[in-house]
């Protein structure tokens, strides 16, 4: 049934065009950073700002909306986290939920033109053919027992809750040695700079000693943009020049982080690269050098995906995972789409942990996933 729906209405819906991450040309697997090639690359490491006396002087480096998202808005009053989030999941909630109550019109059980406009509304919400009819068979199966819109909800919101693992914010165990270091990858676009400079304010909230790799050394005003994520943090950042080598800067940054005592290493990473070099070949280039300098990093590989997207990122999902091994996901722009299904679809289909959920622009809109409240304001 959803399959057929969505043979008619696929021709009307527009195609999202992937970004090309990969190409013919592809480093030797054994190619590694080494303290060589970084003489060559000429570090300019800068040291730690304290964010009370940070100052921007250079307005037009400030992150810009879709590339690298906006700096924290100053509000003097904020309203609260789940507030935030149903207000972002607000144009996935009118899909979902809009006239509930008028399907049940004359009717006392769940029928099967029920099943098709709930089936409609939950592929245009971008939760993905497959999941979609996965949800409404079980729906089927209880549907002696839904005798009202408000069973309905409660039957929709278990079923979608069934998908989801609760996720827990980055921790460097007491015990390892060393920092603990986050490779966050992404394509271009998806708010890869502003999600590390959120995390590295989050993290300095927390009382954790933050540093950030500025290895997105291919796209212009990158490292300025994550520069000023830094100062606003607190967070030491070690960048060498436009164009030098990402994993050489992600080598400095380990050896600057161990050296001085930081708990958490955030590495910033290209989402595209202006040579015919093959971009995950690059990355991987990037993951050998830091387990190189420090066993075992990184710890985790955190891909951003922009929801606006809709299945594109569920496709890139699964390119970078087999490419590198994600350990979770951060999933930005859900308060600018309706397509916020593409949360379940992608919780379902790779089994790879929805860590954060951003829905606005300042720093406490990017939120730790909880699937309770997540599905509590989805309804």
């Amino acid at each position: 049934m959803a399959l057929n729906w969505f043979k008619k209405k696929k021709d009307k819906r527009p195609s999202d065009e992937m970004v090309a991450v990969t190409d013919e040309d592809a480093l030797p697997a054994d190619d590694v950073a080494t303290p060589t090639e970084m003489t060559d690359a000429e570090p300019d490491v800068v040291e730690t700002i304290d964010a009370k006396d940070a100052v921007v002087q250079e307005e037009a480096l400030l992150p810009t909306e879709g590339e690298a998202g906006q700096a924290p808005p100053t509000e003097k009053s904020k309203p609260g986290l789940f507030s935030r989030l149903k207000s972002g999941l607000s144009k996935t909630r009118e899909i979902l939920t809009t006239d509930i109550d008028d399907l049940f019109l004359g009717k006392k059980l769940v029928d099967e033109e029920m099943i098709e406009e709930l089936e409609e509304r939950l592929i245009t919400a971008d939760m993905g053919v497959s999941t979609t009819m996965e949800i409404m068979e079980k729906i089927s199966n209880k549907r002696s027992r839904i005798s009202g819109p408000k069973e309905l909800r409660k039957a929709l919101r278990e079923e979608i809750l069934a998908y989801f693992t609760p996720s827990t914010a980055i921790e460097k165990p007491d015990a390892s040695p060393g920092p603990h270091v986050v490779m966050v990858v992404g394509v271009n676009g998806v708010g890869k700079t502003t999600t590390i400079g959120k995390l590295a304010a989050h993290e300095a909230n927390r009382g954790h000693k933050v540093l950030i790799a500025a290895a997105d050394t291919f796209r212009a005003a990158a490292i300025e943009q994550i520069a000023i994520w830094a100062e606003r943090t607190g967070a030491d950042i070690v960048r060498h020049k436009d164009n030098a080598d990402p994993a050489a800067v992600a080598y400095d940054s380990l050896d600057a982080a161990i050296s001085r005592g930081k708990d958490i290493v955030f590495v910033d990473t290209a989402g595209r690269l202006h040579t015919k070099t093959n971009l995950m070949e690059e990355i991987k280039k990037i993951q050998r050098t830091l387990a190189k300098r420090l066993p075992g990093a990184p710890h985790e590989v955190l891909l951003v995906l922009d929801a606006t997207t809709g299945q594109n990122a569920l496709s890139q999902a699964k390119m970078f995972n087999e490419a590198l091994g994600i350990t979770g996901i951060a999933l930005t722009k859900l308060d600018g789409t309706a397509k916020g299904g593409i949360v379940v679809g992608i919780c379902r289909e790779l089994e790879i942990p929805l860590q954060y959920v951003g829905v606005g622009e300042a720093v406490e809109d990017l939120q730790l996933f909880d699937p309770d409240r997540f599905v509590e304001a989805l309804f």
